[in-house]
């Protein structure tokens, strides 16, 4: 999974954002997933505890459109990873895939959909959003695609976490002083979590941030929460 996970964080850096698509990160991982893995397109939907929904980034307007459907309709492949938490993999969106999303099917097959892939990004019980991937044929995904499909999860789960990050330190107008003692707070933060969860630092660090993005909160407020023993990390909750 490691080299799968920086041969695709290679590819990103290489590649430039889609025409009319924003200059993020995000629009280029959905750009790289669609061509590794010979899709029609790929979207990245916020789907989060604190009640946050919609699309954050698609390969294509296309893709935005048919991503932006099943918040329209309430229904559809991405709905049911986020609330199984298990990959959603619909080969060919026809026959049991009508019955099961009777409004969502007919209006991806309109836009020339055939197979959807949607798989959930989450970070220990965390709940961030959804990646899915689209085709114009039907088909189940080979041992690698699916393997390669995962990895892709899990690079858009780090963009999705440094994304939120950045945004939340460049509003809050802190000054050297605060910075400073902003990380040592994160520093005595992470360490209570790391004992509490018995996992790694960095593991910790990632857990917090996972907590953070998915109940729409500043990393700084969840390490103060951990650090007044307001919030406690288990391995199962939150």
């Amino acid at each position: 999974m490691d080299d799968r996970v920086a041969m695709i964080r290679h590819l990103i850096e290489g590649e430039p954002p889609p025409p009319d698509n924003g200059a993020g990160l995000l629009p280029r991982v959905c750009a790289v997933a669609a061509r590794t893995l010979a899709a029609s397109g790929a979207g990245i939907s916020m789907m989060s505890e604190a009640g946050a929904r919609g699309v954050y980034a698609a390969s294509d307007p296309l893709t935005e459109h048919i991503e932006e459907l099943q918040f329209v309709l309430g229904e559809g492949p991405c709905w049911d990873a986020f609330s199984t938490r298990r990959p959603v993999l619909v080969p060919n969106l026809d026959g049991e895939s009508a019955a099961r999303w009777p409004m969502y099917t007919p209006a991806a097959h309109d836009s020339g959909i055939r197979a959807v892939f949607s798989f959930p990004l989450q970070m220990g019980a965390a709940r961030l959003g959804i990646l899915d991937i689209f085709r114009q044929r039907t088909g189940s995904l080979t041992g690698d695609e699916l393997a390669t499909a995962l990895a892709f999860a899990d690079v858009t789960i780090t963009a999705l976490l440094d994304q939120h990050e950045n945004a939340a330190v460049n509003s809050s107008g802190e000054g050297l002083a605060e910075a400073v003692e902003y990380r040592a707070e994160l520093f005595q933060a992470q360490g209570m979590v790391m004992v509490q969860l018995g996992v790694p630092i960095g593991e910790a660090m990632a857990r917090m941030r996972a907590y953070a993005y998915a109940h729409g909160r500043r990393l700084d407020q969840v390490a103060a929460d951990v650090l007044a023993r307001r919030l406690h990390f288990d391995r199962d909750r939150p």
